[in-house]
């Protein structure tokens, strides 16, 4: 199949249109920050940077941590930023962008996610590491792909549906993460459990301010809700859209959050930086050794 201008769409140095990448720029092993500044802390901890850029809200900066070359990419936030960048990521390791083709062979890049989230578990604390085993989306974006999600994620969807008694037009779909990133991330520092992944900041994520809410209850609904072993363990705004259009493309996917709210308790960081830093830390050492 060939790619033609108006699908694959590339700026006038050949890059991919949004990110503005070329394939030598980036590694296998990326990390995926929703702040640009946060771009910094990761890149902070690198023996050397070969590469810096940015274009729009993507910058990039790829070099090496303890010998492993490492990129990280900031998405900017909501699901419809990861939508660009799976597939902007997947087309440089994928696509000759030359000749607009497939690439012969599949390539598969490692996608972890570093981002900050907010806690629905009364338990946890707040500046808790939360790895996630399941993200589930209440975006649509994986609903315009023909992704085939398997039985355990149709099941976790329509029992958490049920539980939290959605409206009919919120459509809900679960994805796993990757086993094997998730097993090099999890330790004794970790939460881990079901990510919910909103559409937005306020009321898709229960905050009532002049609106009002339309569904009464949800953060008190999705912390009663179980999946087996598994309870919700936080709100965020990425994880879904990664998962599932990630694993769609053959790439390994995984989130790690830094706890800075816990929503039963009312509860809001006073300041994470130092926390974030060993969050960083943290997750460059486990993907390295």
């Amino acid at each position: 199949m060939k790619y033609p201008p108006s699908e694959l769409v590339l700026n006038t140095h050949g890059e991919v249109y949004h990110l503005g990448l070329s394939p030598d720029q980036i590694s296998d092993d990326i990390i995926l920050v929703g702040d640009q500044g946060r771009v910094e802390l990761v890149s902070k901890f690198f023996d050397h940077i070969e590469h810096q850029s940015q274009h729009r809200e993507f910058a990039c900066h790829t070099g090496t941590f303890k010998g492993k070359r490492f990129s990280v990419i900031s998405s900017g936030i909501g699901t419809d930023n990861i939508d660009i960048v799976v597939n902007e990521l997947d087309a440089l390791v994928n696509i000759d962008l030359v000749n607009r083709m497939d690439r012969p062979e599949h390539k598969k890049l490692n996608l972890v996610r570093i981002g900050t989230c907010g806690i629905l578990q009364s338990d946890v604390p707040v500046h808790s590491y939360i790895l996630s085993k399941y993200a589930v989306g209440l975006d649509n974006v994986a609903h315009f792909y023909p992704i085939d999600f398997s039985k355990n994620e149709q099941q976790l969807t329509w029992e958490l549906a049920l539980h939290i008694g959605l409206p009919k037009t919120i459509v809900p779909y679960a994805s796993e993460a990757s086993q094997t990133l998730f097993d090099r991330l999890h330790s004794n520092k970790t939460v881990s459990g079901i990510t919910m992944t909103s559409s937005g900041f306020y009321a898709p994520q229960g905050r009532s301010l002049r609106l009002g809410l339309k569904v009464d209850s949800i953060n008190e609904k999705l912390g009663t809700f179980h999946f087996g072993d598994l309870r919700v363990t936080n709100f965020e705004m990425e994880s879904s859209a990664l998962f599932a259009l990630g694993k769609a493309l053959g790439h390994e996917c995984a989130t790690i959050c830094l706890g800075i709210a816990n929503r039963p308790h009312n509860e809001f960081s006073k300041g994470y930086g130092e926390e974030m830093n060993e969050l960083i830390r943290y997750v460059l050492e486990a993907l390295v050794n």
